[in-house]
């Protein structure tokens, strides 16, 4: 019997490669008796593994009974497992058989098996090893021929080193383990459950089926779904009979997604916009910051000079030209032709300023002519620094448009394949095409 007609027969909805092949490993190993450990998430379905296993093996004519290890009490689980004698335990009016005898010849199912209590343990290991067990209150040694199947959402490793569950329990069970995957594992199987699930509300409670706009289907496909099914399925169940309206879109999904687990959700409206901008420019940005401290270490020394009153050497008009040049030459990336105006260079500021290269020699009015050369050489450098900043933004702006435009070209006019190349999602490029007015 091949996968798809085995998920019919039992009711699993999904197409994943991980979800086929824990079905296809459970029809494997159901015609043995080895025990079988199914490992998952609370609420992935665990449930459906066991089933599969008990109605594909030779004990499918006897029981099959579940047992959920969780729910019942420390007092009393060794008494439902096992059974008891009647007088064992005050309330014992007369003698029970346990799961274990009860399923002889079947298969029992312990789901949350980790929840055992450590006594417990040691009955069910040595039920697995021997076949044998002893009803509480009883010192007669029973048989039974049972198979198990046991599940837990649980790490193993953890519950072993904090001393919670047996070592050699665990590599009893786990003869062959079968990992069920998560929802969020599952991202192309969400949509299809979720239909199945509101066309069975529609049914049920004589309504129309629910449907999504593709932006409720984005965010319903990005949740991480921490519940799993189980989720989905409450989730689903609520929008059914709360929402009028059958065509629901994100904003209205979103109400009904608890804001704790929204971490993988597409980011929406102005904050998108806004990251988007960051995340398209944070280069670009990145250029303009180191242009703009390179200038203002050159505005630092020049100050520095001017303030001393004397000459420019060699090595220092040296690397007042390589600063200018750093700054003023084209960035790569960015268009040619953005440089400082000609007053703001070295050279230009030596002509205005008869304070640079000039001779130290006092004369008249020098301590006013050096304040109006101090104040006029500030006041270029930060003209220069404004000037060059606006420079900038619209540099950035032809640069984007022009890369937009060369992506497009390339590709064909492929919004998708051009989105990819530049770095940004194919929403944020269209908005782009629009804003530039590009076709």
């Amino acid at each position: 019997m091949d996968v798809l007609s085995i998920k019919r027969r039992f009711g699993i909805i999904g197409t994943s490669a991980s979800l086929d092949r824990a079905v296809m490993v459970a029809a494997q190993v159901a015609p043995t008796d080895i025990s079988v450990l199914v490992l998952g998430e609370s609420g992935v379905g665990k449930e459906s593994i066991p089933r599969i296993v008990h109605q594909f093996s030779t004990r499918k004519h006897g029981p099959f009974i579940a047992v959920n290890c969780g729910a019942i009490p420390e007092g009393t689980i060794d008494s439902e497992l096992f059974g008891h004698e009647k007088g064992s335990f005050t309330g014992a009016t007369e003698s029970r058989k346990g799961y274990f005898e009860e399923a002889n010849g079947g298969t029992i199912f312990l789901d949350e098996v980790a929840e055992l209590p450590l006594t417990t343990q040691v009955r069910l290991l040595r039920v697995l090893e021997t076949g044998e067990f002893i009803r509480v209150g009883s010192s007669k040694v029973q048989k039974t021929d049972v198979r198990v199947v046991a599940a837990t959402n649980v790490l193993f490793d953890q519950a072993i080193q904090k001393g919670r569950f047996r070592e050699d329990l665990y590599y009893r069970l786990s003869q062959v383990p079968i990992q069920v995957p998560a929802l969020r594992e599952r991202a192309a199987d969400i949509h299809l459950l979720f239909r199945k699930f509101t066309t069975d509300f529609s049914e049920t409670y004589q309504m129309p089926p629910l449907s999504l706009t593709s932006d409720a289907i984005e965010v319903l496909e990005n949740y991480p779904w921490p519940g799993n099914i189980r989720q989905l399925k409450n989730t689903a169940e609520q929008m059914s009979i709360l929402e009028s309206q059958r065509i629901l879109d994100s904003d209205t999904l979103l109400t009904y997604l608890p804001e704790s687990h929204r971490s993988r959700l597409p980011v929406r409206d102005e904050q998108k916009k806004q990251e988007d901008q960051l995340n398209e420019r944070e280069i670009l940005y990145k250029v303009l910051f180191d242009l703009r401290r390179e200038m203002h270490d050159l505005k630092k020394l020049v100050m520095s000079l001017l303030e001393k009153g004397g000459d420019l050497g060699m090595e220092e008009s040296a690397l007042v030209n390589r600063l200018f040049n750093q700054v003023s030459s084209p960035v790569k990336g960015l268009p040619e032709g953005r440089s400082l105006e000609p007053e703001s260079t070295p050279e230009a500021m030596r002509s205005s300023s008869p304070r640079l290269g000039a001779s130290k020699s006092p004369s008249k009015n020098s301590e006013e002519r050096d304040f109006a050369y101090r104040n006029r050489a500030s006041e270029d450098l930060d003209e220069a620094d404004e000037v060059e900043e606006v420079e900038e933004i619209l540099s950035l702006q032809d640069s984007e448009k022009e890369l937009i435009r060369r992506a497009l070209l390339k590709h064909g006019n492929r919004r998708k394949h051009a989105a990819f190349e530049l770095g940004i999602s194919e929403r944020t490029l269209y908005r782009k095409i629009k804003e530039y007015g590009l076709k």
